[in-house]
């Protein structure tokens, strides 16, 4: 293997699960803050802002990890 081709495969890689394990964080963040929200709808104003604050640190991992495709 040419060593562009794998440089190329390691972008494809660093991106994709970089971009894929944020997202399915994300996800279950929100899924949870609603089944919390749920179960005690007053406790919305207190879940809102903790999780806000959890899914722009995941989504800052999916950043990073766009800032490291770049620099391959």
């Amino acid at each position: 293997m040419d060593i562009a081709v794998a440089k190329e495969f390691a972008k494809a890689a660093a991106i994709a699960i970089g971009g894929a394990a944020p997202a399915i964080a994300v996800g279950k963040i929100g899924a949870k803050a609603m089944e919390s929200i749920g179960r005690n709808p007053e406790s919305a104003s207190t879940l809102f802002v903790p999780m806000l604050l959890g899914m722009a640190f995941a989504e800052a991992i999916a950043i990073y990890a766009l800032v490291i495709t770049f620099i391959l």
